[in-house]
């Protein structure tokens, strides 16, 4: 059996508190072969995360420690939809449709949430990234500052 313990939880909040991407994940599956992709996320609230879509996946995304907001864009970059998950409202979970252009932003520090996945794992077709959103090392402060506060029908401005 394989627990999720508040223990393990901690280990990776001090992993990702020292972790440049301010993340780390845990893998319950054996091998990224297998036909089922399941592992925990632990982020802290500084973290970035790219804006991508899974092209042939759907996911699902249950919170077990923390509050995270999922913003849903279009293909150009305009916000869609903005949901808060966690402690303190009245959603615990999220699943998301292949193809869909999406965020997570931790909302507390050491947030945390099992991600379930079909597999396998293929590093090549995992994620698309859009375009319209800086890469890691690039304007991602801004980037971060701007979505947390644009309403549903912004679009992107340019962070290059």
């Amino acid at each position: 059996m394989k627990l999720i313990s508040n223990t393990l939880l901690d280990e990776m909040t001090a992993k990702a508190a020292a972790s440049p991407r301010r993340r780390t994940h845990h893998n319950l599956h054996s091998s990224p072969s297998d036909p089922v992709q399941r592992f925990v996320v632990v982020a802290h609230s500084d973290t970035y995360i790219r804006p991508h879509r899974h092209m042939t996946k759907s996911e699902l995304c249950t919170i077990v420690r923390g509050r995270f907001e999922c913003v849903v864009f279009d293909a150009d970059g305009t916000i869609i939809e903005r949901n808060v998950m966690g402690e303190g409202t009245s959603n615990v979970a999220f699943e998301l449709p292949s193809q869909t252009w999406h965020t997570l932003l931790a909302l507390t520090d050491g947030a945390a949430f099992v991600e379930v996945k079909e597999g396998p794992y293929d590093p090549a077709t995992a994620a698309e990234f859009a375009r319209w959103a800086p890469e890691e090392g690039g304007a991602t402060a801004e980037f971060q500052r701007w979505v947390r506060s644009a309403p549903v029908g912004a679009r992107v401005p340019s962070f290059t």
